[in-house]
């Protein structure tokens, strides 16, 4: 009787151990699933952050009391989800008179529109030609305020008259859009002056 109880003891014994032996396995791989799926959820997908929209040959014109005020042109551009755009082409903008003149142009080797500030940024051998003052201005980036009309820069700025000769230098600018009028924040350069002192 010992042995017979001593056999069923065992075999109870082997039978709970296999049942332990298994249900830690069970538990060790229910342990390695769970990691896994908390690695999966912690990686998050970051979303689409690029164009969601590609324009070729774009020709953008802005008019005021059904006259032609500004027309910008470029080979492409790209518009964002925030509506923002970027012209990383050569962009070409014109100013017009009242009477329908071309009184400036402007190219530069690239831009880009923030629709948040509402301006327009023109980067790049930024070249202004003012038709009408014969002034060439220079500069490596250059802005423009569609609503309140005004170009401004931080950048240096070189501008160059044809008629008189004068080169003038600076840093930072403030113009009308069409350029008629500016002034230069630091300006340095060389200077025709009238009569003497």
């Amino acid at each position: 009787m010992d042995d017979v109880a001593s056999n069923t003891v065992n075999k109870m014994v082997f039978r709970l151990d296999n049942r332990l032996f298994s249900l830690g396995i069970l538990l060790c791989l229910s342990c390695m699933l769970f990691a896994c799926e908390e690695t999966k959820q912690a990686k998050k997908v970051n979303p689409y952050t690029g164009p969601i929209e590609e324009i070729n040959d774009v020709k953008l014109l802005y008019s005021e009391a059904a006259k032609l005020k500004v027309k910008l042109t470029t080979a492409k551009q790209f518009r964002y989800a925030n509506d923002d755009r970027r012209y990383p082409k050569p962009v070409n903008i014109v100013f017009y008179s009242p009477t329908g003149e071309e009184i400036t142009t402007i190219r530069s080797d690239s831009g880009r529109y923030d629709k948040g500030k509402d301006v327009y940024v023109v980067m790049g051998n930024v070249v202004v030609v003012n038709k009408q003052k014969q002034e060439k201005l220079l500069t490596p980036e250059l802005n423009w305020k569609p609503q309140t009309k005004k170009v401004y820069t931080e950048k240096r700025v070189t501008i160059l008259s044809q008629l008189t000769g004068e080169k003038l230098y600076g840093i930072g600018l403030d113009a009308n859009q069409d350029f008629t009028q500016y002034s230069i924040r630091k300006p340095t350069g060389v200077f025709n002056m009238e009569g003497g002192i």
